[in-house]
């Protein structure tokens, strides 16, 4: 018992050695810090780096720095890019681009111009030293980005802006930085700059060409999956850091790049990205930060007046410089306040790139005292200085961002509100039905891209059950086979809820089952080919379009939708003014979101100006280009248009709608001709609020749909009876 309460006792010793116990101590920081914080109003991230100061090897000396430690560290910083790669908003970006060169521009050149005269001429260091650490001022690194994230706020153009600024500034503070190491060894000639230029160009090329064709190609054969599609993207990711090192950039560039190459290949609400952002924010960044306040050295600040005074001239000029370049931006784009903020909230953070280039400079010797010691390009002095620039500017950070986040987040609350057209959204209703559980698995995907966010109410799948004696069975069978779907959808956190009913036929069910649960939007696969019997009494899937008045999307998906460059939708005359033009446009608008792909949309002039006005009122950053086009009687002579990779929309209406149009009565058979090779979709827009059927309350439908049950019975037996065995 001794040997066991020593043995206990030699565990606990500080530092701790044992990895699994050290493993065991960060994890309890990761789950308490931001749970206690959270009771202070204090970020959760500040909680992180100041407990990383209590326990690092300058605080309680807890834990050590480690090869374990700067493994994660590193991971987590890696990720931190990475995810903000790849959750930019590319059509946003696309749209801002000339906002984010702008803001880029400033955010460089600012903060150099203010740095560079107060290293110089007032804390009196050289000039290799002084541009060196300037230029460190310029930097930022996305520290409060999670932030952003998790308030759901990442869309909003000043995130864009800041966080397409960060791509430009810190690529261009990283080549300085090997531009002056160079020159500090003398080597910045000729071919120094040849080399650089030919290994950027060459990573680029990998990573913008070659990346995103191996990721298409990876993702389409191994659909099924998913874990893989998780490791594969890892691998991308470290695999771009490295490239980056070779190309004599920082790794972070490389994570960054990464997330941009595979951008478009993620869906933001897929289970992929879902459980990315999971792994990221529960484990990896959450080291990163911890490891980042292991860095600080509290006796630093005690050392002296000199030490104080370096510490309080690096933070002031970095926190100014940024606050200036953020001020300035505001006023030329014409930002409110609370985006002003929110820019410098995300640009003020040093850490990452802040890091790498003080420590690169600190350990880059360029002689010796007369003493024999080393001269190094960065002392003792800037080292700590910058360490406790980055504690602080951290902490404003991430109070400015949660502060403009929630700002930000009130602001556009309060815009939906006031825009009586999305008053459906935060009760949103949509429901599938399914006939074969082996065709639902894209179709799900599908819905849970275009499902609004801010809906509480669960994706209903629908399974219909023929009214017969083995009706009990059969439902018990249809809800074992969608436990998987079910499951599949909770990786990406979409509420699925799971129905069947029994009915006589497959389309009353769906009729009543929608106007049970108040459904908005009613999403179904292709139907499979009509058979004999269906052909003469009429098609199941016409048979639901005439018993439900919903928005009525049905979908062809034999590619997965991660792989479509556009969208391209047809319009007809008059379809504006229907009931379901806003929601129909709202889910294309969202599904372009989702997958960063732009819409191309072909109307006459009137329908054109009516989709540009609602685009605008809405504010949609979606790219989108209308075509003017009459020929509605030669409709698929756009299939010479059309390219491998669209998704192909064809927006029509029931009878006696105002966009109803005689000619599109076949076009859908007529799709399955003209578009082998595509994703495509038909969607019946809503124009009308209820399927009126005064004045029919007596009659039943019951006799009906016994005489089609017992004649289907006699199709199937005269079938039987031609069959070859």
């Amino acid at each position: 018992m001794t040997d066991f309460f020593n043995q206990l006792a030699h565990g606990f010793e500080l530092p701790l050695q044992n990895l699994i116990l050290v493993f065991s101590v960060i994890l309890l920081i990761i789950l308490l810090s931001p749970i206690l914080l959270k009771k202070l109003n204090i970020p959760g991230i500040i909680g992180l780096i100041i407990a990383g100061v209590a326990i690092g090897p300058h605080g309680f000396n807890v834990i050590e720095k480690n090869s374990a430690i700067d493994l994660f560290s590193l991971i987590g910083l890696l990720y931190i890019m990475f995810i903000a790669g790849l959750e930019l908003d590319m059509n946003e970006f696309k749209v801002n681009k000339n906002k984010s060169l702008v803001f880029g521009f400033f955010t460089f050149i600012i903060p150099l111009g203010i740095g560079f005269p107060v290293v110089h001429y007032f804390l009196g260091y050289d000039f290799n030293t002084s541009f060196l650490t300037a230029s460190m001022f310029a930097t930022h690194t996305l520290v409060a980005y999670p932030i952003v994230s998790k308030l759901g706020v990442s869309k909003n153009q000043a995130v864009a802006v800041a966080v397409g600024g960060t791509i430009l500034t810190d690529t261009a503070v990283l080549i300085i930085l090997a531009v002056i190491i160079g020159n500090a060894h003398g080597n910045l000639n000729t071919a120094f700059w040849l080399q650089l230029i030919v290994s950027l160009a060459i990573f680029s090329a990998i990573m913008f060409f070659l990346i995103p064709r191996i990721a298409k190609w990876f993702f389409k054969k191994l659909e099924s999956e998913k874990h893989s599609h998780y490791i594969f993207v890892l691998s991308v990711v470290f695999f771009a850091a490295f490239l980056a090192e070779v190309a004599g950039v920082e790794p972070i560039i490389g994570a960054f790049v990464a997330g941009l190459a595979l951008n478009k290949l993620i869906p933001h609400s897929s289970a992929l990205m879902n459980r990315i952002e999971f792994m990221g924010n529960s484990l990896f960044i959450p080291f990163f930060l911890i490891s980042v306040g292991m860095l600080v050295d509290v006796k630093v600040i005690l050392s002296g007046w000199n030490a104080w005074i370096i510490a309080g001239a690096l933070t002031i000029v970095a926190i100014i410089g940024k606050w200036v370049a953020a001020f300035i931006t505001q006023k030329v784009f014409k930002y409110s306040g609370a985006q002003r903020q929110l820019i410098f909230g995300l640009s003020s953070a040093h850490a990452a790139a802040t890091l790498a280039i003080i420590l690169v400079g600190y350990n880059v010797i360029i002689g010796t005292d007369a003493s024999g010691n080393a001269i190094r390009l960065l002392d003792d002095n800037i080292l700590n200085g910058t360490i406790i620039l980055i504690l602080i500017t951290c902490i404003v950070a991430s109070f400015a961002t949660e502060n403009a986040s929630k700002e930000i987040l009130a602001q556009s609350e309060e815009e939906e509100v006031k825009i009586s057209e999305n008053s459906w959204a935060a009760a949103e209703q949509i429901l599938v039905p399914i006939e074969k559980v082996s065709k639902i698995q894209r179709i799900l995907e599908f819905t849970t891209l275009i499902k609004n966010k801010k809906s509480e109410n669960p994706i209903s799948v629908l399974t219909v059950v023929s009214n017969n004696s083995d009706a009990e069975a059969n439902i018990v069978k249809a809800k074992g086979k969608l436990e998987d779907i079910v499951k599949e959808a909770c990786a990406s956190e979409t509420k699925v809820k799971v129905l069947t009913t029994i009915d006589h036929n497959v389309a009353s069910g769906i009729a009543r089952v929608s106007r049970e649960i108040v459904a908005d939007l009613i999403v179904l696969g292709w139907p499979h080919q009509a058979g004999f019997f269906e052909k003469i009494l009429g098609d199941r899937m016409n048979s639901i379009l005439d018993q439900t008045y919903k928005t009525t999307f049905i979908c062809h998906f034999d590619k997965a939708l991660s792989t479509t460059k556009r969208i391209v939708v047809v319009v007809p005359p008059y379809a504006e003014i229907e009931k379901g033009f806003a929601l129909w446009i709202e889910k294309i608008v969202r599904l372009s979101q989702e997958l960063s792909i732009p819409i191309l949309m072909y109307s006459n002039k009137t329908t054109k100006k009516s989709i540009n006005k609602h685009f605008v009122e809405m504010k949609y950053a979606t790219k989108i280009s209308i075509v003017e086009f009459d020929d509605w009687e030669d409709i698929l002579v756009l299939s010479r248009e059309i390219h491998k990779d669209d998704l192909f929309v064809l927006i029509t209406s029931r009878k006696g709608a105002p966009s109803y149009m005689s000619i599109f009565e076949h076009l859908p058979t007529k799709m399955e001709k003209y578009f082998t090779h595509n994703n495509y979709m038909v969607i019946y827009s809503r124009h009308i609020d209820e399927l009126t059927d005064e004045g029919y309350h007596d009659i039943s439908s019951e006799p009906i749909t016994k005489s089609i049950e017992v004649v289907q019975k006699i199709g199937k037996g005269i079938g039987g009876m031609f069959k070859k065995d």
